[in-house]
């Protein structure tokens, strides 16, 4: 039978304490109901005696989130009573309450950051636990710094505190020193020692990413009987952060054969985690990152697109929906080949063109694409009406009176008047419009919304640099809603207000591309 392995969280802690990352009450509370709908075993709500604003989150989490008695919320304390006192205050209002106290083992800790003996700290360790234990029975020890710890102390340091009551031991790689060989090494002689001390006592791992290995070395503990894994979402966390939930769940789960364990994480609770934790913490999740970059499911080679066309398993080692997206996502560049483009032609209601048609439309797609870099639904639409255009062909549709197309924007910003003017086609017909608002953006998407007349929402809208200097490339993402699908749209330019205006626009073009697709599905019903 497999084993379980626990799953630790500790974004509301490590993983806040990335500078600038900083939640209020709600914004932990409500992250720790995303938390526990994942399926987290354990919830690690903040550091209570840092301040009182930390005290009153995390004894939120404890009330509103940890009201039931399948998640245990904890908080950290340092080996001291004040510390222990104010975690247990907090977390005491949880069905299943823990202490997580943190003392270090290292010679570099104990003699340079104590200035006591091995002896001392390993004494007031002891005392902490005893008095813990006398608060709550569940009780974690972390040995800060394990990874650099001589071993035997290390040792003694855990058999004296699991005598003293500790029910789950965590061994951290504080500063992402450890190697996977050399860290599981070290997991597999823990976990034989404490399992003929105490077979109860839960072996915990916590990992730092310092050299890119967190991820590596939690799998590696795993292998070697670590009970429990100690993660934040998108890896965020002190320096160069945690090991990542995401990749280690989908690890686990994906090479199931290999580690013959499991969680009871919801997978597909992953990427609306993953997002909200982004939006709260305002950090932009890199875009190469395994399970919830942008790219992690995108696909713009013609190699690679032609390959999953054939067997998704070709290129996709973990589907998108396993994680909570809808699908993989066949990006149309000038690298794209022709069977993506042949399929993206097909999904619009182009499935009969004879293998001469494709061929020209496929060029003119490869010139657009160098231009646009990316290319989507609705300019294939208008490819298409090019091309039949000069081929004089008698099935021709007029899709580009269907689409607006930007030609020019003026947009004011100031702290008391933010207003925008736009001029924007649409076939032959040219429409100008100007608002206000609250800010640019706002007065710019006003503008262009009284031109569409497609009532919308936006969602989401993220700004980032895709290079440096002062003529840097603006890159603009946005995800709006209508009628309650959501869209997603891109753009990038040196000015980064027109490509806001050009990213909503691909989004509205977007939304009437399904408009025409729906209009050919119905009409399609009632011929047939």
């Amino acid at each position: 039978m497999n084993r379980k392995i626990w799953v630790f969280d500790t974004t509301l802690r490590d993983g806040e304490q990335v500078p600038g990352a900083k939640l209020n009450l709600y914004e932990k509370v409500e992250i720790a109901q995303q938390l526990k709908k994942l399926g987290v075993d354990i919830i690690e709500a903040g550091f209570p005696a840092s301040s009182q604003g930390d005290f009153d989150a995390v004894k939120a989490v404890a009330q509103k989130v940890g009201n039931t008695n399948d998640i245990m919320i904890t908080a950290l304390a340092r080996a001291v009573k004040a510390d222990i006192d104010s975690v247990y205050n907090a977390v005491k209002y949880a069905e299943n309450p823990m202490i997580h106290m943190v003392l270090g083992t290292s010679d570099i800790h104990v003699e340079k950051k104590f200035n006591k003996s091995k002896d001392q700290i390993l004494q007031i360790g002891v005392d902490a636990v005893k008095y813990a234990k006398t608060l709550l029975p569940q009780v974690q020890y972390s040995t800060e710094d394990a990874s650099r710890s001589e071993f035997e102390y290390l040792w003694h340091t855990i058999e004296s505190v699991m005598k003293a009551g500790a029910t789950m031991i965590n061994v951290p790689d504080t500063v992402g020193f450890a190697e996977p060989e050399e860290f599981g090494a070290m997991i597999y002689k823990l976990n034989d020692r404490m399992k003929n001390l105490n077979p109860d006592v839960l072996l915990s791992v916590h990992c730092h990413n310092d050299l890119g290995m967190a991820t590596a070395n939690t799998l590696a503990a795993v292998k070697n009987g670590a009970d429990k894994v100690e993660c934040t979402i998108n890896g965020i966390g002190e320096r160069a952060g945690n090991a990542a939930l995401e990749e280690v769940v989908m690890a686990l789960k994906t090479r199931s054969s290999i580690y013959n364990v499991n969680t009871q994480i919801n997978t597909k609770e992953i990427m609306n985690t993953s997002r909200l934790v982004s939006s709260f913490m305002g950090l932009d999740v890199q875009v190469n990152k395994a399970i919830t970059g942008d790219n992690a499911f995108a696909h713009s080679s013609g190699i690679h697109q032609d390959g999953l066309l054939k067997s998704r398993d070709a290129y996709e080692i973990v589907h998108p929906e396993d994680v909570g997206l809808d699908d993989m996502e066949l990006i149309l560049t000038a690298r794209s080949g022709r069977h993506a483009v042949k399929n993206a032609l097909e999904k619009l209601g182009f499935a009969q063109l004879d293998s001469s048609d494709f061929e020209g439309i496929f060029e003119g797609f490869l010139a657009l694409a160098d231009v646009k870099k990316e290319v989507y639904d609705h300019d294939l639409y208008v490819i298409v009406e090019s091309y039949y255009e000069k081929h004089d062909k008698d099935h021709v549709t007029n899709y580009s009176d269907h689409f607006f197309e930007f030609e020019d924007l003026q947009v004011v910003s100031n702290s008391s008047f933010p207003s925008a003017s736009v001029k924007i086609r649409r076939g032959e017909e040219t429409f100008k419009a100007s608002a206000v608002g609250s800010g640019p953006i706002d007065a710019l998407y006003s503008a262009i919304a009284d031109i569409t007349k497609i009532p919308v929402k936006l969602v989401e809208y993220d700004i980032s640099s895709v290079s440096r200097g002062k003529d840097a490339l603006g890159k603009v993402k946005i995800t709006i809603e209508h009628e309650g699908e959501k869209y997603v749209a891109k753009a990038a330019d040196t000015d980064i207000l027109k490509a806001s205006g050009l990213a909503y626009m691909n989004a509205i073009n977007s939304v009437i591309v399904e408009q025409i697709k729906e209009t050919a599905k119905q009409l399609h019903e009632v011929t047939s």
